[in-house]
């Protein structure tokens, strides 16, 4: 039943993943979306249109934001750029204009989302994002701080092997126990520091805060209340995921727009180095006030202590 000027273009996804956009008037530029044991129903491939997002995941680095933005984007009501932006870190001075050609069209009734970790870390942030728009949610993946900080370390050492060790860059004085608040590393986890300036410009109520470990031990039960936060329907569940032992990860039975299971990159699980028990110690004491802190001003006790 294909007209012979369709191009040879498929979307395949399961019924529960996807849905088809509304017919269009003319076909002959059409791609096809299909549902197994379904007509096809022709849309066009330059539909909907580009907005600014409605959601952005500001934080945190190495706090599982990919992996949430990957399995999010299963959802079909969601449509989010690959790439991180850095529009309001980095490029603002480029302006809204150059900003919104960055994101995918949508359709009605679809959600734009970018994810960028620096986001939560950086001052002027909150204010440009509020003065894009003050509805916007905000989504903040956090980790243990201590193991966050281990892992950012990793990820540099497998860049630049010649680098210090972990230990020396905590401390400033090791014999005193001082440790460095402006390596970034240590500084990042400071949450509670950085929810200040986010609390200027919008409300608690505004903000989603997802952990880091449950997004590995309970994918679904967090993709839940990410769903509810956004107002999507609760489409992923359990059955979008298994776990990859040899990672340590879970991972994704079909990821978006492909019948294959898809894990995240080989980056993902690599080995921390070991450090030094006295060291991880002292970086829980340190790191303990603010984190119980934390716990306070969003109303959710994490578990890191």
């Amino acid at each position: 039943f294909l007209p012979l000027l369709i191009p040879e273009v498929w979307l395949i996804a399961a019924p529960e993943l996807g849905k088809c956009p509304p017919l269009v008037s003319d076909p002959s530029n059409a791609k096809w979306c299909l549902w197994p044991g379904e007509k096809g129903v022709p849309f066009f491939s330059g539909s909907g249109t580009k907005q600014l997002p409605q959601a952005i995941i500001i934080g945190v680095k190495k706090g599982g934001t990919r992996a949430l933005l990957e399995f999010l984007r299963v959802h079909p009501d969601v449509r989010a750029v690959g790439a991180e932006p850095h529009f309001f870190d980095r490029s603002y001075d480029k302006g809204l204009a150059w900003y919104r050609d960055l994101m995918p069209r949508t359709l009605d009734g679809q959600i734009t989302m970018e994810k960028t970790p620096s986001y939560f870390v950086t001052r002027e942030a909150p204010a440009r994002i509020s003065a894009m728009s003050k509805d916007t949610k905000l989504i903040v993946v956090v980790r243990d701080p201590v193991t966050r900080a281990i892992s950012d370390y990793t990820q540099t050492l497998s860049k630049r092997p010649d680098i210090p060790t972990f230990e020396s860059l905590t401390f400033k004085n090791r014999s005193t126990g001082l440790i460095d608040t402006s390596w970034s590393a240590i500084q990042i986890g400071i949450y509670a520091k950085h929810l200040e300036h986010w609390l200027r410009h919008f409300p608690i109520g505004q903000m989603l805060f997802v952990s880091g470990e449950r997004l590995i031990s309970d994918p679904a039960g967090e993709l839940g209340r990410v769903q509810d936060f956004l107002g999507l329907k609760r489409i992923i569940t359990d059955k979008h995921f298994y776990f990859n032992k040899t990672k340590g990860f879970p991972c994704l039975k079909k990821a978006e727009g492909s019948s294959k299971p898809h894990c995240l990159g080989k980056t993902k699980g690599r080995t921390h180095p070991e450090i030094a028990q006295e060291v991880v110690q002292r970086l829980r004491e340190f790191y303990r006030p603010f984190n119980l802190k934390f716990y306070q001003m969003t109303g959710h006790d994490f578990g890191w202590d």
